[in-house]
């Protein structure tokens, strides 16, 4: 047990270096933590040491993970006027090759295997969902414009992709009933967003007890947990609750804002912040680690999956490019910037085993994060150091505030 805990105390301090000098290696964050779980999956296969089976684990700090980084994002941005067109394009920029990328690798699901289009759709959108949980701290470093810009995409990204995963799993196909019993959801998810928000802010700014945050993260977890077991879209909540308390400035020309105390609840949100950004890197890090330390060896160099998954990436930059170029935004280093990571996995876990395609295993899953992963890292290798510092910054702030 001591051996144990020693272990994973040296894993988050190691993870904690390799986070503090990704800026300056370029080096993603969630590749380290991958090295490392692997790394001790080897040792204790050489040591014989048999340790529990970690599996079960997984979805469960991948869900709260998933919740603590669109949170973390959504602080961060800025509800103005002036970020209409940022949003539109960001949104547009998520939904589209989304939509395109799945409905292309679907169709060759279904076209060279044979499956259902249901399924082939089913098991086609985690591969299309740009990983929040790998873009945003990839680019803490960039310019503010260029950082905006992937927080909201890679958001959006999350959210969609969700919702329409979920549609797709809950219905046969797009019938007007289908679509219009969706739409009741998603309304009923806002009603409730609203309604939780509100709460969750005034509980914020009136609980004294030297315990506050930890308790409001848990409430947003609960929230999220019980909308998802009725099959909402829960996302929608952690967006809306972090875009609202984030931006309290904007909300107080309202009376009713009145009541939630903004000037001491400003002061709470820049602690709940604080506190949110940790709680998010040491989940983070722990999901990658151990997502690592269940990856075998033979997985990573499955050949009969290769030539599938790097179709998939050709695929995902394929439309990537065709994004940007409509968008008329530069292509580096955005071009870059669309990883699967931490959604994409849970998204596969949850695939019922009768909707799963024999074509789609963990040997894709995982060569499609590393390759995605592993080109972001060159690309922002390879980008001139003016163009991260000033050219693309204020070429997307030219484009998005016109």
């Amino acid at each position: 047990m001591i051996e144990t805990i020693i272990v994973l105390c040296v894993l988050i301090l190691i993870a904690y270096f390799f986070d503090l000098t990704s800026s300056k290696t370029k080096i993603p964050s969630v590749l380290i933590f991958l090295l490392l779980g692997w790394i001790v999956r080897q040792i204790t296969i050489f040591l014989r040491i048999q340790l529990p089976d970690f599996s079960f684990v997984l979805p469960i700090i991948g869900t709260i993970g998933l919740v603590l980084i669109v949170l973390d994002g959504s602080l961060e941005l800025e509800l103005k006027k002036s970020k209409i067109r940022l949003i539109t394009s960001s949104f547009l920029g998520a939904l589209l090759p989304m939509i395109v990328s799945a409905l292309l690798i679907a169709y060759l699901f279904h076209f060279f295997g044979n499956y259902s289009l249901k399924d082939s759709m089913l098991n086609a959108i985690p591969f299309c969902i740009i990983s929040s949980a790998i873009a945003i701290p990839s680019v803490k470093h960039l310019p503010s414009k260029i950082k905006e810009f992937v927080i909201y995409e890679s958001s959006f990204s999350d959210i969609v992709g969700v919702i329409f995963f979920t549609f797709m799993a809950l219905n046969d196909g797009f019938s007007m009933n289908a679509i219009g019993n969706f739409g009741l959801q998603i309304l009923l998810m806002l009603l409730i967003s609203i309604v939780a928000t509100i709460a969750l802010s005034f509980l914020l700014s009136k609980i004294q007890h030297h315990i506050k945050f930890i308790p409001i993260i848990i409430l947003v977890v609960l929230i999220y947990a019980f909308s998802k077991l009725y099959h909402l879209p829960a996302l929608i909540f952690i967006l809306l609750f972090g875009l609202f308390i984030g931006n309290l400035d904007e909300f107080k020309h309202f009376k009713w804002s009145e009541k939630l105390k903004p000037e001491i609840l400003d002061k709470e949100v820049r602690k709940f912040k604080e506190l949110t950004i940790e709680v998010s890197f040491l989940v983070r890090a722990l999901f990658f680690i151990l997502f690592g330390y269940l990856i075998e060896a033979s997985e990573i160099l499955n050949t009969e999956t290769l030539v599938w998954s790097l179709g998939i990436v050709i695929l995902i930059y394929a439309a990537r490019v065709i994004q940007l170029k409509l968008s008329k935004l530069s292509l580096t280093p955005l071009l870059f910037i669309t990883p699967r990571g931490l959604i994409t996995i849970l998204l596969f876990i949850s695939i019922e085993p009768s909707d799963r395609i024999l074509l789609v295993n963990n040997s894709m899953i995982i060569q499609v994060i590393i390759f995605t992963t592993f080109l972001m890292m060159i690309g922002l290798m390879i980008t001139p150091k003016n163009k991260t510092t000033q050219g693309s910054s204020l070429e997307i702030k030219n484009k998005m505030e016109l």
